[in-house]
């Protein structure tokens, strides 16, 4: 099932506000075979918080069943960064797995 650029911005909404108020632009280039082709550009380019911007976007759109790959094209978000939420991701599929059905809270403090 292919995914529009329409959905991707709408998936990531919450980012999308932050991105308006310091006149940032999410451009979709590509959606081609569940692979996400991004371009963080306007008030984005040279500023300091675009690598966690580009965190909180890969995060939210790797949750999407129809997206394989999330590529920023200028280069944002680090090896690492995609390597942490990956693990994230893989910790939480794993608990909702083994998840019990207490009510008691769970997490982790990182």
């Amino acid at each position: 099932m292919a995914i529009s650029a329409e959905e991707i911005l709408a998936e990531i909404g919450p980012v999308q506000e932050v991105l308006d108020a310091h006149d940032g632009v999410v451009t979709v280039l590509d959606t081609s075979d569940g692979n996400i082709m991004l371009s963080l550009d306007g008030g984005c380019n040279g500023c300091s918080s675009t690598p966690m911007t580009a965190m909180q976007i890969f995060y939210a759109l790797m949750k999407l069943d129809s997206v394989n790959d999330v590529i920023f094209v200028n280069g944002e978000l680090p090896e690492y960064m995609r390597d942490f939420i990956n693990q994230k991701m893989a910790k939480e599929a794993a608990s909702n797995e083994n998840s019990s059905g207490d009510s008691e809270p769970r997490g982790e403090i990182v």
